[in-house]
């Protein structure tokens, strides 16, 4: 959080902050020992927005696009506390089954992912055991027909899906577990595990088809939708922030950071094609469900 300047009074503080939140943008005031008010933002993305904001406040505060701040601002804490208590009511209704592990209690559809997870890593022998595994790889490693992708082309659809449960070591499937834990826990609670499969359906298909033309059959890993969750928790969260969706800073600079190290393939085999498709997968929809959420009629 930055503070970005300050105002004379406080009611031209909680005014502009109504302002702010109304575009999306949270903030605070606090009281200085001057009898100002300072204006901090939380999100530094959004600083050099409410800097600007600011100035022009500071010069006219009875402006137009100030005047009716309130209004908006009471439209947005509402529409933000109708998601929380339908938000906490989805948590209430598994709480007795599911233990709350930080943010958010982990849904039935995350916790079943990840247990066929543990179960393919179990009995592949961590993806030691390949022949085990051909059912679960996009296409038959084995297969020298030529022909792309033939056993889906022969109606083994499947396959498009079942290779985010193939992980190759202990790292890979405590990491992505990890991420998959926070990141499908916190879209099943504030949207429901309907939408979750139907993302993670999707985003998984069109990682693993990258992955494919990119790299050949012989890749697994769920880290292809754990990029595409964190794209669209990231850019959903940004622009729509009544979604109650949010990554911090710190973890998509982490992520961008991972992306880029692993293409220089310093941490051996890595599947980069379904961790970049992804990603963009998962922000063009967090931007597209932004964009229609923060402009659906009253």
């Amino acid at each position: 959080m930055r503070q970005i300047g300050s105002l004379p009074a406080e009611a031209q503080a909680r005014l502009f902050l109504d302002y702010l939140l109304s575009r999306g943008i949270r903030g605070e005031a606090e009281s200085e020992s001057d009898r100002t008010w300072s204006i901090w933002i939380r999100d530094d993305d959004h600083i050099p927005e409410a800097q600007s904001a600011l100035t022009r406040f500071q010069v006219n505060p009875g402006a137009p696009e100030f005047r009716k701040a309130t209004a908006e601002a009471d439209k947005a804490r509402k529409a933000a506390a109708e998601d929380l208590a339908k938000y906490r009511q989805r948590i209430r209704s598994r709480r007795s089954i599911f233990p709350k592990i930080g943010g958010y209690g982990i849904g039935w559809l995350t916790f079943t992912l990840m247990l066929v997870c543990f179960y393919v890593a179990v009995f592949s022998k961590l993806g030691a055991d390949r022949e085990w595994l051909r059912n679960w790889f996009i296409s038959d490693p084995q297969n020298m027909s030529g022909r792309p992708l033939p056993e889906i082309i022969n109606g083994q659809l499947w396959r498009l899906f079942t290779p985010i449960f193939i992980h190759f070591n202990l790292a890979h499937i405590v990491f992505n577990m990890l991420w998959f834990y926070q990141l499908g826990s916190m879209v099943e609670g504030r949207q429901n595990a309907l939408f979750l499969l139907a993302f993670i359906a999707v985003s998984a298909m069109l990682s693993n088809i990258a992955q494919y033309f990119y790299d050949g059959p012989s890749f697994g890993g769920m880290s292809g939708v754990v990029y595409a969750l964190a794209g669209y928790i990231w850019i959903r969260g940004k622009y729509n922030p009544g979604s109650g969706l949010y990554l911090d800073r710190q973890s998509v600079t982490i992520m961008l950071i991972w992306l880029v190290v692993c293409f220089t393939h310093i941490l051996g085999p890595v599947a980069n094609a379904a961790h970049l498709v992804g990603l963009v997968v998962g922000m063009v929809w967090g931007g597209a469900a932004a964009f229609f959420a923060v402009r659906k009629p009253e």
